[in-house]
């Protein structure tokens, strides 16, 4: 007894050995940073050295941080004005139901602009690339891998130069959603993003999906791509193709799952880490705790729509107070703007809220958003039903998927007034399928063997040991489209059965005019 106490105590005594290593990150800003910092974070609390690459002008990715060292690039990323008025504009436009030429010339708009943001992108790597200081420095660092959003491919351009292995912290590339860059996509039961489809599509729904996916793709080839075939010319040389260094990624940690997604083909490096920043919610603060509490049997409603689009239009968050104002429901509502004029004692206006606090609250019962990923995969985590009021960018797709599963009421901004607004409120709120269908959802995301932070630190981590998995990888990125689909192959087989069968056929003949000959010589 005693000599295990001992043994106990001398193993407990002895240093232990953790695997750090240096992790160079190039990050994406807005809300895709929200995730990555969580990754960084988590990374850190594992002992790893973290450097993240930053435009001067970054929006949320702060110069100074305990989590991680920063190499600041002076050069511009984002444009703070587009956003401002980007944003009324076209909720004007989807408020009065714009005509299709007016749609189109603003999306044909917000294409020009992305485009912009990929250029400044490229100028920002190319500043790196042609600092030798900083390059050097970067090559002596000896970094291990680099994780990076491949929303925009600096990271992925940085990599290649430097030798690094690389690991996407990943739901969109540049040419849209991740699976279409590196898995089988079959459009008949694959939806395009856009779409708004499920994987059970009518023959014209199937037709529109081709036509959407060879349009989308055409048209992020022409703003997207040329801006990155110009950048590997010129720094790589005209071999490198610029979309083959995406594919090649040793990790694909993907930012969904299977109960947000329809079933489809995936990949051996595909990790999928669905709700990784969603955690058990804690204590709300003293004062928003009392108004929860306040609320009764009733429960609450907590309301945002995100940061970019949290102002909406004047005349349309008065529709919305004013529905609000006639359920016995409390009320948070994240809102920057102007006070509504029909706002309700039930209802109050915060400028920044605890989101996955208040979605884990055992009183709140509903939450009304625009269909960002990230609420939308809290909402799943906690399950709590959505009110969706989709805006823009993938918002009508996300929160599609959850009406398709029977989790969400989506109301049309165009269609939206205190009237619509109220009937969908009740519709959620009193209808028990969108709950109950809901905390199933939560139940199978929750059903996992491993939590999804520790999937993504696990396979980071594993990247660094086995510096990269190429074993994973597929090869079919280095085929072209032809052998890829065979078609080399099926011309060959077909061409070579036309030619058996014409000797054949020609062989015949010669033997049937042989014999009419031998039979006319005898007569």
């Amino acid at each position: 007894m005693h000599h295990s106490i001992l043994l106990t105590l001398l193993l407990l005594c002895m240093p232990y050995t953790i695997y750090a290593g240096k992790i160079l990150v190039f990050p994406v800003d807005g809300s895709h940073w929200i995730n990555m910092k969580i990754l960084i974070m988590e990374l850190h609390s594992k002992g790893h050295d973290v450097t993240v690459i930053r435009g001067s002008d970054s929006w949320y990715i702060k110069e100074e941080s305990p989590y991680y060292s920063c190499l600041t690039i002076d050069a511009g990323t984002f444009d703070d004005d587009f956003i401002d008025k980007f944003v009324p504009r076209m909720l004007e436009i989807r408020k009065e139901e714009g005509s299709i030429w007016e749609q189109m010339m603003l999306g044909g708009e917000i294409l020009v602009k992305f485009a912009g943001f990929h250029e400044k992108f490229c100028n920002m790597t190319a500043v790196i690339f042609e600092n030798k200081d900083l390059m050097n420095s970067l090559q002596d660092a000896k970094y291990e891998v680099m994780l990076t959003d491949p929303a925009f491919g600096g990271g992925v351009l940085l990599a290649h130069k430097l030798g690094l292995p690389l690991v996407f912290n990943v739901r969109w590339t540049i040419l849209g959603e991740g699976h279409f860059a590196i898995a089988p996509s079959p459009l008949s039961y694959i939806p395009v993003p856009g779409a708004e489809l499920t994987d059970r599509m009518t023959f014209s729904q199937r037709v529109k999906n081709v036509i959407l996916y060879f349009l989308s793709y055409y048209q992020q080839l022409k703003h997207f791509g040329q801006t990155y075939q110009a950048f590997c010319e010129k720094y790589f040389g005209p071999d490198v193709d610029y979309f083959s260094l995406f594919q090649n990624a040793d990790i694909w940690l993907m930012r969904n799952d299977f109960t947000f997604e329809f079933p489809r083909p995936t990949m051996p490096n595909v990790i999928y880490i669905s709700g990784f920043q969603c955690t058990p919610s804690k204590p709300l603060p003293a004062d928003l705790e009392e108004f929860v509490q306040s609320s009764g049997e009733h429960g609450v409603i907590i309301m945002s729509l995100g940061t970019v689009f949290g102002k909406l239009l004047n005349d349309l968050t008065d529709e919305i107070a004013a529905a609000f104002a006639q359920v016995p429901q409390k009320v948070i509502w994240r809102h920057n703007g102007t006070r509504p004029a029909t706002l309700g004692n039930n209802t109050l206006l915060v400028d920044w809220m605890p989101q996955n606090d208040l979605l884990g609250h055992p009183k709140t019962k509903l939450f009304v958003a625009h269909g960002g990923t990230n609420g939308v995969q809290e909402a799943i985590y906690h399950g709590v039903p959505l009110l969706g009021v989709p805006l823009a960018f993938d918002q009508p797709d996300n929160l599609s998927r959850m009406n398709a599963k029977g989790t969400a009421k989506i109301v049309d901004i165009s269609k939206l007034n205190r009237v619509v607004f109220l009937e969908a409120l009740k519709e959620v709120l009193f209808n028990p399928s969108y709950k109950e269908n809901m905390q199933r959802l939560s139940r199978l995301h929750r059903d996992q063997p491993m939590k999804p932070i520790d999937q993504a630190v696990f396979w980071t981590e594993y990247v660094m040991r086995n510096k990269g998995a190429p074993h994973l990888r597929s090869q079919s990125y280095k085929m072209s489209w032809i052998a890829y689909h065979s078609i080399d192959v099926i011309f060959t087989l077909l061409a070579a059965t036309g030619i058996i069968s014409w000797l054949t056929f020609m062989l015949m003949r010669c033997l049937c005019l042989r014999v009419l000959c031998k039979k006319k010589t005898k007569h």
